[in-house]
């Protein structure tokens, strides 16, 4: 018995082990799909404030400013 008591043991500590690193994994691949999202709200935000700056450049040219 104690062959299979083993054996099972093994079994379940390989199970174990690989269910973190499935964990793992799919934690890493979160985390860099939120990185990724705001890398993108960054560069909207960045394009927005040249927009406005464009905008207002052009508002005081037109002005006389």
């Amino acid at each position: 018995m104690g062959f299979i008591e083993d054996a099972k043991e093994t079994a379940e500590a390989a199970a174990k082990r690989a269910a973190r690193a499935v964990e793992d994994a799919v934690d890493t691949v979160k985390d860099k799909a939120a990185e990724l999202k705001a890398d993108a709200k960054v560069k909207q935000a960045e394009a927005e404030r040249e927009s406005v700056n464009r905008r207002n450049d052009a508002k005081d040219k037109l002005r006389g400013d």
